[in-house]
């Protein structure tokens, strides 16, 4: 099993340099490969902020990745929760903290706009301090 580091998923998912990305399909097509919740994390900001990708386009890349059979998922139900709030508008990054944090009943964040975005039903609770 190989893991993976945010630019061989930037390579695989834009094609921005050629070389770099045949590699990377080659490593995917052929190999198992594991994905850390860091590196998705680093992945998702990469594709948003310097690429300009959608969140839509973004989210369902990532989603994609980890519905190939030969790719596993750090926390693959952490992952899902995080990009289905992540789809319902939450940021990325926070909706990952949020999803990994699900054994604790409060999350405490100065982040006004996380407590607005995160689900009311939300494990756990999203509490400003």
């Amino acid at each position: 099993m190989h893991a993976v580091d945010t630019n061989v998923l930037v390579r695989l998912l834009t094609g921005d340099d050629a070389a770099q990305s045949k590699r990377a399909a080659a490593l995917f097509k052929k190999e198992s490969i594991f994905i850390p919740k860091t590196v998705l994390l680093e992945t998702e900001w990469v594709l948003r902020r310097l690429y300009r990708l959608e969140r839509a386009t973004v989210i369902g890349s990532l989603r994609k990745l980890g519905g190939l059979g030969n790719v596993e998922l750090e926390q693959p139900l952490v992952v899902a929760q995080a990009l289905q709030w992540c789809e319902d508008g939450m940021d990325f990054a926070d909706a990952l903290h949020l999803a990994s944090s699900h054994g604790a009943s409060k999350f405490a964040t100065f982040d006004g706009q996380m407590k607005k975005d995160a689900p009311a039903e939300s494990k756990p609770v999203v509490r400003l301090l």
